[in-house]
């Protein structure tokens, strides 16, 4: 099997290679950003050169976003050789509900997703300090049933662990996170004002959501996630309006 892995914690994160580990007899390719981008979204680099280190054999650091690193392995490194699948993580902390607009670690897998393989972002939802290896392995099977399978279109799943041994999983929908709505200013040694946004996290109870499984009943929540963002019961709906002074066209 050929797995591309990459992550938001940069390429030297503890967690990129107890992922790596996990693949002992498989073709793995590492391609991820050379520096911690944590909340770096779907971001990619359009108006600056990127540079390419080679760290070892088939591990590369990329001086950008988590998708420049994927962009870059998918359609430069590997060239013709498509990754059967490709897995983001394990981010150093959660990455449920809301998390997954911010994340570069779903980011990551979700350009994988975008260009045309099957994906899984996973992620330790626990604080330090962090042990890698069940979420690690409970990752690895997945993929693997995932590439077995062999989904006619591409998936792209979000896992998040809980610390400790795997006691079971569930599959589930995206829950609420919180992050406060706090602003918090100061001044910095030469008397400008700085600021530091959010606050502690928590959620809301959503039933069946991945919040849920993973902090009230510590397990794994597998979500899967869809790449068109098209509301389509508003559409529907939108497609009665009127604007007063033009013409509305219908569809197609």
């Amino acid at each position: 099997m050929r797995v591309l892995l990459s992550n938001d914690d940069g390429v030297h994160a503890p967690g990129l290679a107890a992922l790596a580990a996990a693949f002992p007899d498989d073709e793995v390719w590492v391609v991820a950003p050379d520096r911690e981008q944590s909340a770096s979204s779907h971001a990619i680099s359009l108006h600056r050169p990127l540079r390419l280190f080679e760290v070892r054999p088939r591990w590369f650091a990329v001086d950008g976003t988590p998708t420049d690193a994927v962009y870059m392995a998918m359609n430069h490194l590997l060239g013709n050789l498509r990754p059967d699948i490709v897995l983001s993580g394990i981010n150093h902390g959660p990455n449920v509900g809301n998390d997954v607009l911010y994340s570069g670690t779903v980011a990551a897998a979700m350009e994988g997703a975008l260009l045309g393989s099957h994906a899984i972002a996973v992620s330790l939802a626990s604080g330090p300090p962090h042990d890698f290896g069940h979420a690690a392995a409970f990752a690895a099977a997945l993929a693997r049933r995932l590439v077995d399978v062999r989904p006619d279109a591409p998936t792209l799943l979000n896992v998040n662990v809980p610390p400790g041994p795997v006691r079971g999983f569930r599959f589930t929908r995206l829950g609420h996170r919180t992050y406060g709505n706090a602003v918090v200013e100061n001044l910095d040694p030469r008397g400008r004002k700085y600021y530091w946004i959010g606050s502690e996290a928590g959620w809301r109870d959503v039933p069946r959501s991945d919040c849920n499984a993973v902090f009230d009943e510590g397990l794994v929540a597998v979500t899967p996630l869809h790449l068109d963002l098209t509301q389509h019961a508003a559409l529907q709906e939108l497609r009665n309006w009127t604007i007063p002074g033009y013409a509305k066209e219908p569809a197609p």
